[in-house]
């Protein structure tokens, strides 16, 4: 009967490849399910992206202020 030798080096590879597909598996199946609830209707779409809104005028009196 033939053993397996398993050093360290080749434990943390599989650690750490077992770690990376879990991680795939999750990014992906989080991002599959937003698109098909959005497809089905059931999440309405938004902008992830958080913008700060500054006036034009707000800008222009610190600045005749600075002067």
């Amino acid at each position: 009967m033939n053993f397996l030798y398993f050093d360290p080096g080749l434990g943390a590879m599989i650690v750490q490849a077992v770690v990376a597909v879990a991680a795939g598996v999750l990014l992906f199946s989080k991002n599959a399910m937003y698109k098909l609830k959005l497809l089905l209707g059931l999440t309405k779409e938004e902008d992830t992206i958080d913008s700060i809104d500054v006036d034009e005028e707000d800008t222009d009196e610190s600045n005749d202020k600075n002067e």
